[in-house]
């Protein structure tokens, strides 16, 4: 990559019925490219998807970048810049219980390891042109499994 260029990451997750079926969806973009990625799951949650957009994003990419990667999603953002670092601390528990999706969660932390990644937070459904793309990506997927 060039120096100059900031990589931008848009994700989204989507399911029908919680669990039921799922999709995530992806924009990558660095300058005037603009990669998109989806894909779906038959037996998910909303908040799998949610991850997964941005582990697919992530594993995307072939050499360490920084990366501002926007979702409408708290759960992922929060769990990315403040929950993660302590499950990890405590070998992916909360108290005596294991954390929800550590499957996931443990494959985030090895994508974000490689990469300066910076999460932030933007309001889903607010006619935000990438964030409506990959809501559109995500739905598309899990319409597949239905």
């Amino acid at each position: 990559m060039q120096k100059g260029h900031q990589l931008h990451i848009y994700t989204d997750g989507s399911s029908r019925g919680n669990p039921g079926p799922g999709g995530y969806g992806a924009v990558l973009i660095w300058g005037d490219i603009k990669k998109e990625l989806a894909g779906g799951y038959r037996l998910t949650t909303n908040n799998r998807m949610e991850m997964m957009g941005a582990i697919k994003a992530l594993q995307h990419l072939k050499e360490p970048c920084k990366v501002k990667l926007y979702t409408d999603s708290k759960y992922l953002q929060q769990g990315a810049t403040s929950w993660m670092k302590k499950w990890q601390l405590n070998n992916w528990r909360r108290g005596n219980t294991i954390v929800k999706n550590d499957d996931l969660w443990k494959s985030l932390a090895i994508e974000i390891d490689k990469h300066q990644v910076e999460f932030l937070w933007i309001k889903g459904h607010s006619n935000h042109p990438e964030n409506e793309l990959v809501d559109e990506l995500a739905r598309q997927a899990c319409k597949k499994f239905l």
